[in-house]
């Protein structure tokens, strides 16, 4: 009987560890810039896909925690967008929710004009690259 009295130990454990903080951060800063579209359908309007990625989900004990931590990982892939979106919410006796997010990660055609549509890890390999061209040049 003592477990299924047990669900404030989850919460305690949720506020002890943070799922990669710094990614998810970033993630949440790229998906409010408009520059990492999460939708429902299965195309993202305008975009040809050229490569799908998988499956990426999350799980928490909050909504945000779930979503940034799914489109962090995302990211962490390469993928450009998450396609075919979907949530979950469990509800627990106790009063607490769960939530889980899922969805295809995906990558876009390459279109040389739009430098910001770049999957992360090559928009840092970029600039990188660009400094250690002008630091060479100077």
């Amino acid at each position: 009987m003592f477990f299924l009295l047990g669900g404030n130990e989850k919460k305690s454990r949720k506020a002890g560890k943070s799922l990669n903080s710094d990614l998810m951060a970033k993630a949440r800063e790229i998906f409010l810039a408009g520059r990492f579209p999460v939708v429902t359908t299965h195309q993202v309007r305008g975009r040809r896909i050229v490569k799908v990625l998988g499956l990426v989900c999350c799980r928490g004990f909050d909504s945000e925690e779930a979503f940034f931590g799914m489109a962090g990982r995302a990211m962490s892939k390469g993928a450009q967008a998450i396609i075919g979106y979907n949530e979950n919410v469990a509800f627990h006796p106790d009063g607490s929710k769960y939530f889980s997010c899922f969805g295809t990660a995906v990558m876009f055609e390459y279109n040389p004009e739009e430098q910001n549509v770049l999957p992360l890890m090559f928009q840092q390999k970029f600039r990188d690259e660009k400094l250690r061209l002008a630091e060479s040049i100077a």
